[in-house]
């Protein structure tokens, strides 16, 4: 029978009692499915509730076949082996004690003998070299660990697989890896990712958002396309509802003022006496009675017109990208940006990370420093902008720059955007702040909020707000891994905004996506 998964009328919340599911009807097949949405629109929960590792408030979760996970990060116990992280420590014991002789009746009967051969198949699809299975997988480097773990979904063979943001933090070499997994994987696949090389590879797009879940047929391209049209169409939706409403504006208006020139005429004519008493009681009642009617008949139709608009506006506001126009920069294109001559150091003067580095940035360009992980990439950032003294050579930064390190540091987390904001640039009026904030979607009591409450995606548009955002932008801006732990929808936002950056950028990012997006023209490359 096909591997399934089944959501009937699944209800969620989380520990606080904040509704996160209602409701909610949704199937998994055999293909490869891609879960988006905004963070905090409960993927991972999404993932949890299917392992069993939570359970629904109300509703059903039915399963056939088997499920494999990938867990989200690989955490390294200093004791365990190759043979324990592939999950196979047992068998191989078992085998291990037939061959000394050792084993019992129930090892014979149980014995995998095919599982050497298997092991190896699976590491070498990983591109991993044959390994001791008793080697610590403390002695790996991060991308070997993960590509250990899909080896051992290869062996599994489940009939379905679960993956967690699966190339968070990984280099270019672990990204391929768990593309090469799923590029091959015949069985069904649920991936929660904003990588958009992997959901590329996808057959079935699942969007997750306040309204709940939409299933798009498709990988991730078709998916673009298809919000492109809905977002057009909700653009029409609203304009029709809009002018519904100014409509059923003009004609209440019309009606209420044809019915107050038929009473004032009906006064006029009873000033001069020319109507009897008891007809006048009549008409009175009459007109109060009208009133009433009219004005519960333009209640109603004022409220289901403005609903209309307000369910169309609200389409519009999941839908529209961000779109940034900022102050230019004044940075000119033969301005030399930054020089770096023969630079060398590392956390450990004795044993420098980068050595001899020379290259320089003129004018805005944009430039990507790349490399796998543990070449290096974070440290030259801290040896260009003084927090690592070098051991040798010399760095030159020749206008002002900014950084947005992987934390956004330099933002205070005790204090509202818009105090950041003002901090960070102290010559700009209330009105200045204000506008740069509301470019960047921070409007009104939004500019208000703390910055140690916001999410990772608000916590960087933030820092871009504050950074580039003023009448007196960087000329250069340095961005350590920005897309790490974002959803799409704010790696979207961060592209338009840095689109919209007339400066230099010099970025770290194994995102291939995210350095086309924003136009990296050249790369240096490390290791």
């Amino acid at each position: 029978m096909p591997a399934s998964i089944t959501l009937h009328q699944v209800s969620y919340s989380t520990p606080d009692n904040q509704p996160l599911f209602t409701g909610l009807d949704l199937s998994f097949g055999s293909e490869r499915t891609g879960l988006i949405g905004r963070n905090g629109t409960g993927k991972s929960t999404l993932l949890r509730l299917i392992t069993g590792e939570v359970s629904p408030s109300s509703g059903s979760i039915s399963i056939t076949g088997t499920l494999g996970v990938l867990e989200q990060s690989v955490q390294v116990d200093p004791a365990e082996t190759v043979a324990g992280r592939l999950g196979v420590a047992g068998e191989l014991a078992r085998l291990d004690r037939l061959e000394q002789g050792l084993g019992t009746a129930d090892d014979a009967g149980e014995a995998d003998w095919s599982l050497p051969g298997r092991i190896e198949t699976a590491l070498a699809d990983v591109q991993l070299p044959t390994l001791d299975t008793n080697r610590l997988i403390s002695t790996l480097s991060g991308g070997q660990r993960t590509r250990l773990s899909l080896a051992r979904l290869i062996l599994a063979k489940p009939d379905m697989i679960l993956l967690d943001e699966p190339t968070n933090n990984l280099d270019a070499d672990g990204r391929q890896a768990v593309a090469d997994l799923l590029h091959r994987w015949r069985g069904g696949a649920i991936m929660v990712s904003h990588d958009r090389t992997l959901l590329r590879e996808m057959d079935a797009i699942v969007e997750l958002t306040s309204l709940g879940a939409k299933t798009y047929g498709g990988n991730w391209d078709h998916y673009s396309e298809r919000k492109a049209l809905e977002l057009a169409s909700a653009e029409h939706q609203l304009a029709s509802a809009e002018r519904k409403v100014a409509e059923v504006d003009r004609k209440l208006q019309a009606v209420a003022e044809k019915k107050a020139r038929k009473d004032s005429a009906g006064k006029r004519k009873a000033a001069k006496g020319d109507i009897p008493r008891i007809m006048l009681g009549g008409m009175k009642e009459n007109s109060e009675n009208t009133s009433g009617g009219n004005a519960r008949l333009a209640s109603r139709l004022r409220a289901e017109a403005s609903e209309a608009a307000s369910e169309a506006r609200s389409q519009i506001e999941i839908l529209t990208p961000l779109s940034v126009t900022l102050t230019p920069s004044g940075l000119p294109a033969g301005r030399t940006v930054l020089q770096v001559d023969s630079l060398s150091g590392g956390p450990v003067p004795e044993a420098p990370i980068i050595a001899n580095a020379s290259f320089s940035i003129i004018g805005p360009e944009r430039v990507a420093i790349t490399g796998p992980n543990g070449s290096g990439k974070t440290t030259l950032l801290r040896l260009l902008t003084g927090d690592l003294p070098p051991t040798a050579g010399a760095v030159r930064i020749l206008v002002p720059y900014a950084l947005l390190d992987q934390t956004v540091s330099l933002l205070d987390p005790a204090l509202s955007i818009r105090d950041n904001f003002r901090r960070l640039n102290p010559d700009a009026d209330e009105n200045t702040g204000r506008a740069a904030l509301a470019r960047f979607m921070f409007r009104a009591e939004a500019a208000l909020q703390l910055v140690g409450t916001l999410s990772g995606g608000e916590t960087l548009r933030a820092g871009l707000a504050c950074t580039i955002g003023g009448n007196n932008p960087p000329q250069l801006l340095i961005l350590d891994e920005p897309t790490n732990h974002l959803d799409i929808h704010a790696i979207e936002q961060v592209e338009a905004g840095l689109r919209g950056y007339d400066g230099a950028l010099l970025v770290v990012s194994h995102d291939r996506d995210f350095l086309d997006a924003i136009g990296i023209e050249r790369e240096i490359a490390l290791g």
